[in-house]
């Protein structure tokens, strides 16, 4: 399947985001938490990134993280490959666990990156599952105790020189009422469409193995909603953006990517 280049950051550090393969759970029960955390520290190892901040929650995943030796790519496809494959065994189901393509942004400049890691911290408050300093998934935990996954250091020292004066500007910088005019930025991130018609139009082509996308227009509607429903798992491609490229309606691609045709499954 054809990939389109992701953006470089001069810094090396990136807002990583993975979902659940159509929206399906990714953790059921505190072993996979474990399990995840488990295969974060030994993919840190062997690739050698550094990680800033995580939350995990239940279908999807954040992280914010240093690719110091561009393994990017690498260290994510083996992270999801062996978590599947547990994951797969565990609960004896086959096929993907998570969308086909992750997320990244690259992340430039210093308060674009203490903002981000708050608004991390802070999701299973916004998804009302439980307070910032109460839930046992996320960094948060890492940087109000000691635990040697997150590299506290480099975020710290955002927030001061000396260690518990940087700890509490850190604290107290997550409790902000302002967070919560902030953090639309990142939820209009996680909504945005990744590609640009351009890219979308060529990327389905690829995937389709037509020439034209206003082929599309022409098929028979079986043939036509088989074709749509490539795409509905990856992420960076809409509904509505699929419909503005291919000259269909909104209706006619949602009626697709649910299955249905003239109202029945197929």
């Amino acid at each position: 399947m054809p990939r389109i280049a992701r953006e470089k950051s001069s810094t090396k550090v990136y807002h990583i985001i993975l979902r659940g393969n159509a929206k399906q759970d990714i953790f059921l029960e505190k072993q996979d938490y474990h399990k995840f955390i488990k295969e974060i520290c030994e993919t840190k190892e062997k690739y050698q990134y550094e990680l800033y901040a995580y939350c995990l929650m239940t279908n999807y995943v954040h992280f914010i993280l240093y690719d110091k030796k561009e393994n990017l790519s690498r260290a994510l496809q083996s992270l999801t490959v062996s978590y599947a494959s547990y994951w797969n065994k565990k609960y004896d189901r086959v096929g993907h666990l998570f969308q086909d393509r992750f997320l990244s942004k690259k992340i430039e400049t210093k308060s674009y990156l203490t903002n981000l890691c708050r608004y991390i911290h802070r999701n299973p408050e916004i998804a009302e599952i439980a307070r910032m300093e109460e839930y046992p998934w996320s960094s948060y935990q890492e940087y109000v105790n000691d635990n040697p996954i997150v590299n506290k250091r480099q975020i710290l020292k955002l927030f001061g020189n000396q260690k518990q004066e940087a700890m509490k500007q850190f604290i107290e910088f997550h409790k902000m009422n302002t967070f919560q005019n902030e953090m639309q930025n990142f939820v209009e991130y996680e909504m945005i469409s990744k590609l640009k018609d351009e890219q979308a139009r060529k990327y389905i082509e690829e995937i389709l193995e037509i020439q034209d996308i206003q082929e599309i227009v022409k098929f028979k509607i079986a043939e036509r909603n088989r074709n749509l429903r490539k795409l509905r798992n990856i992420s960076g491609i809409s509904n509505v953006q699929i419909a503005r490229i291919t000259g269909l309606s909104k209706r006619m691609v949602e009626i697709a990517m649910k299955g249905k045709e003239g109202g029945k499954e197929t």
